[in-house]
């Protein structure tokens, strides 16, 4: 290492001077500093977009805070998590630090790409990555590793509005696999301010996350409510699938949780049964079935890990929405009527 690059959030440097710094390379998003301990991240929304996906980019905050997404690495045929990817997602227990740029224009004069550094990263504890369908480089679908980065304990990105999700051009949508796979939480290195305790073997599906805005229960819950019930159906011969869709104007992709294809019932699940876990899968139904092929013989249902209130059993019972929750024999209301 040659030359000294200070990260501060908003610095605006190259690939190369970045590489001559620290040991990386420079022509992947994804490049790995072993010595130095760290995991440089390129974002370009730009180039995702030429292929006919928006997956990169500042999204909505969520009830954890802050969320950028980043598409992951592999031109086409789906991508896995190894090899690069497998670099971000053993970053913690590695000790490593991640830190993200984004695109910043090109060098006046010059081919290279300017990079605007955001500032340090981690994978979300309970969520390291959502599965996506988006065209590789040779126009075939496949499955796309969108990883999930919150800021580093201490870290205030230099994100700006134009780092946000970029719009989808056309509507669409494609069928897609459920998404049951629950992935392990993330556990962040102690000398970052956080810790995170696991129940042993996952046994119990939560996480407790100790950060330094203090202990937060983080519910893995609902993928594991969402395989036990795919695994239900399949015993009692159910095709089941979910959906992808993509909306002109708005960014990002909608993804429900599951779809019964043998009967036609679209489900949202949640990992709490309250009154306002419940009041959002009413919205997220009306919305998603707004967009699902023979939507008007197509039904909905909620489905929870136990049984909710009566007057919430009423208002979706109103509202036309079938109830499925588990019960230590199964699951009670399925099938929907």
């Amino acid at each position: 290492m040659t030359t000294t690059v200070d990260l501060v959030p908003g610095l605006v440097t190259t690939r190369d001077a970045i590489a001559a710094a620290y040991g990386c390379g420079t022509f992947q998003g994804i490049e790995p500093a072993d010595e130095a301990g760290m995991v440089f991240v390129y974002s370009d929304p730009s180039a995702g977009e030429e292929y006919g996906y928006t997956f990169d980019g500042r999204a909505e905050d969520d009830e954890f805070g802050p969320l950028y997404l980043y598409t992951g690495a592999g031109a086409n045929g789906n991508q896995k998590p190894s090899g690069r990817n497998g670099s971000l997602l053993t970053h913690a227990e590695k000790n490593r630090e991640v830190h993200l740029f984004v695109a910043h224009g090109k060098v006046p004069g010059g081919g290279a790409m300017r990079q605007r550094y955001i500032g340090q990263m981690v994978l979300d504890l309970v969520k390291p990555y959502d599965i996506r369908r988006g065209p590789g480089k040779n126009g075939v679908m496949r499955d796309v590793l969108v990883f999930r980065f919150r800021p580093a304990p201490g870290t205030t990105p230099a994100w700006t509005e134009a780092d946000r999700q970029p719009a989808a051009a056309t509507s669409d949508y494609e069928i897609t696999e459920p998404a049951v796979d629950v992935p392990a939480p993330v556990a962040l290195p102690e000398q970052n301010g956080a810790k995170v305790k696991d129940t042993e073997q996952h046994s119990i599906a939560e996480t407790i996350a100790d950060i330094p805005a203090g202990q937060r229960k983080v519910l893995r819950r609902e993928g594991e409510l969402v395989k036990a019930f795919v695994a239900h159906l399949a015993a009692a011969g159910h095709e089941t699938h979910s959906f992808q869709f993509t909306v002109k104007g708005e960014p990002g992709a909608l993804t429900p949780d599951l779809y019964d294809a043998t009967d036609h019932v679209l489900y949202e699940a949640k990992g709490l049964t309250t009154r306002a876990n419940v009041r959002m899968a009413i919205g997220q139904l009306a919305d998603y079935r707004r967009h699902v092929p023979e939507r008007k013989t197509l039904r909905v249902a909620v489905l929870l890990p136990s049984a909710p209130t009566p007057d919430v059993q009423e208002i979706l019972a109103e509202q036309g929405i079938g109830l499925v929750y588990r019960t230590e024999e199964g699951f009670a209301g399925w099938p929907i009527d």
